[in-house]
C-alpha cells in the first residue's frame, strides 16, 4: 500500500481542528520548532520558507523572537493555511502563507536564504522530489533544515515505524542515512545531523546548498564535501 497526497491532504484537514491543542505540541512540534530557531540569524535578516508550516506556529516563534526575517509557509492544507494566515496577520507584511505542494514549490529558483520543514517529511510521497525542490528555491549557500521523528533504534522503530503507521497510514520516516543520501543527491555539501533522544525522538538533517554565484565559477565539491561526520546526540 503507498501513501498518497490526497491522505496526506484528508489527515491535515480533520486534524487542523484541534491541531494547535494536541498533546504532540509539547511533546514533539514545541521542542523541534525550538531547536531550529537555535540555527537562525537573529539580526542578520533572512528569507524563510517552511515547506509544512501547519497553522504557523514556528514563524509566529521566529517573529516573536524579534528577528530580521521575512517569512514565508507552506502548506498543502487548506484548513492549516488559514489558520496560519490568521496567526500571522498581525505582522504587517513580515509572513506570508500559500496553500501549495511541497514537492512542487511556488516560487522561483533561487529565492530562500533558509528552507525549514519540521515533523511532516513523512508525509510526503515523493521525497527525494521534495528535498530537489527545497534545494531549487534556496539561494546558492543557503541552508536546508528538515526534522522529523528519528526512527532509528527500538524506540524509534516502534514509536514511528509502528506506532505511528498504524494511526495515519504508509508514512515513511526517513532514517539518518537516508536524509544524508537525500541531501547529497540534490547537491547539498557539508551536511551534519543530530539526533534528540526522549519520549518522543527526532533528527535534525542540515545541508548547505552548492551553486554557483551569480557572475563567478564555483568549484565542484570534493568528494571530502559530502562527507558527514558522526551523528550527534544532543542531551
Amino acid at each position: 500500500m503507498s501513501y498518497k497526497k490526497q491522505d496526506a491532504m484528508e489527515q491535515f484537514e480533520n486534524w487542523s481542528r484541534g491541531y494547535d491543542r494536541s498533546i504532540l505540541q509539547r511533546l514533539l512540534f514545541g521542542p523541534s520548532h525550538a531547536r531550529l530557531a537555535q540555527e537562525l540569524p537573529v539580526a542578520q535578516p533572512v528569507r524563510v520558507l517552511d515547506v509544512g508550516c501547519g497553522t504557523g506556529q514556528f514563524l509566529e516563534r521566529l517573529l516573536c523572537e524579534g528577528r530580521a526575517a521575512q517569512v514565508w509557509g507552506l502548506d498543502l492544507c487548506g484548513g492549516m493555511v488559514r489558520q496560519g494566515a490568521s496567526r500571522l496577520r498581525r505582522f504587517n507584511g513580515s509572513a506570508h502563507v500559500v496553500q501549495a505542494d511541497g514537492e512542487a514549490i511556488p516560487f522561483r529558483d533561487n529565492t530562500f536564504d533558509v528552507v525549514t520543514c519540521s515533523n511532516c517529511f513523512h508525509h510526503f510521497p515523493n521525497q527525494e522530489r521534495a528535498v530537489e525542490e527545497m534545494y531549487r528555491v534556496l539561494k546558492p549557500a543557503g541552508r536546508l533544515m528538515i526534522i522529523d521523528g528519528y526512527r532509528d533504534g527500538l524506540w524509534g522503530r516502534f514509536i514511528y515505524d509502528f506506532c505511528v503507521v498504524t494511526v495515519e497510514g504508509p508514512v515513511k520516516h526517513a532514517s539518518a542515512r537516508r536524509f544524508r543520501e537525500l541531501f547529497a543527491r540534490a547537491g547539498f555539501v557539508d551536511v551534519w545531523q543530530e539526533a534528540k533522544l526522549g519520549l518522543a525522538p527526532f533528527i535534525l538533517t542540515v545541508g548547505v546548498a552548492c551553486k554557483p554565484m551569480a557572475g563567478r565559477v564555483e568549484p565542484e565539491p570534493t568528494e571530502q564535501s559530502h562527507w558527514s561526520p558522526p551523528l550527534r546526540q544532543a542531551a
